[in-house]
């Protein structure tokens, strides 16, 4: 392949970084040359709007739709995004080709006040997630939950500043942008499970351009892949938005899936939990009926936004 590649991301440190890591993986493929690489920042709605909360300015989507309308353009050939970023829904246009290896996909607490989440008996935790507000609240319960936005390196030096007594973020960032040196404690996957497809990086292409199919497909890291659509089948099909406070994660075990998931009840008072395994060979029919179970445990508790 001689053909030039732009890829598109945000211009935030991690974003880059991700894009980084599958220009790397593209190069290591020895199909095309560094200097054919090219990687453009894309400015989204979800970072021009950081005084505001993601649920106001119309959700996690808003990370990814710019970079989304230049790929459909053919401005750029390849998208990067988080994938806890993506709609559940993908553009008819579009198809995300390579789900890169997964990185640790727990969740992390960052303080400088205190040394562990035990001793936090009054302190005042940066979060922009309703999931894991409430995650903490079953913990402990009278914890002061404040909101946060921007950039990690950003949340952190407002903790080294004292305007948080602690933030949670997720430890894949943090590793990829070798910042885990601020993490006091890592919440473990059985009483703290991480938003649907953290830690896996989605590069996405348009679903005509044969050649950049091809070449994704190679990077492609399968068995993140089938935990990939498992747990968005999972999110589809509860028909949540982006204040819906729900977690999920899927792990490979020889021939089977195990898919762990927790729901909240929409005034955020009742949580539902299910652990269920399926073959490998058929994620999306796994997430699909973890879900229906799921509603069916939540009944009223919980109603479909989307």
């Amino acid at each position: 392949m001689n053909n030039k590649i732009t890829i598109g991301t945000r211009g935030s440190k991690l974003s880059l970084a991700y894009s980084n890591r599958v220009k790397s993986l593209i190069l290591k493929e020895g199909l095309i040359e560094d200097k054919n690489i090219n990687i453009k920042i894309i400015k989204t709605s979800g970072d021009l709007f950081q005084n505001k909360k993601i649920s106001e300015i119309g959700g996690k989507g808003l990370f990814c739709k710019e970079i989304e309308d230049e790929l459909v353009d053919g401005k750029i050939d390849i998208a990067v995004h988080s994938l806890k970023d993506m709609e559940s829904l993908e553009r008819k246009e579009l198809e995300v080709l390579a789900y890169i290896k997964r990185n640790d996909p727990r969740d992390s607490l960052i303080s400088v006040k205190y040394k562990s989440f035990s001793e936090m008996n009054s302190g005042t935790i940066g979060s922009g997630s309703k999931r894991r507000e409430l995650q903490l609240r079953l913990i402990k319960k009278n914890i002061k939950i404040k909101s946060i936005r921007g950039n990690i390196d950003t949340r952190i030096q407002k903790v080294i500043d004292g305007h948080y007594d602690g933030i949670v973020l997720a430890l894949a960032g943090l590793k990829m942008l070798s910042l885990e040196k601020h993490v006091i404690e890592i919440f473990p996957l059985e009483d703290f499970l991480p938003a649907v497809g953290q830690g896996i990086i989605a590069a996405q292409c348009r679903k005509e351009d044969v050649k950049i199919k091809k070449l994704l497909s190679k990077i492609n890291h399968e068995e993140t892949k089938i935990c990939a659509i498992t747990e968005r089948a999972f999110l589809k099909a509860i028909g949540g938005d982006c204040e819906t406070a729900v977690g999920g994660n899927a792990t490979i075990e020889k021939d089977l899936i195990k898919f762990k998931v927790q729901l909240f009840s929409d005034d955020g008072k009742k949580v539902f939990n299910l652990e269920k395994k399926g073959s490998r060979n058929q994620p999306e029919h796994l997430g699909k009926l973890v879900a229906e179970e799921i509603l069916k445990s939540a009944g009223e508790e919980f109603k479909k936004k989307i």
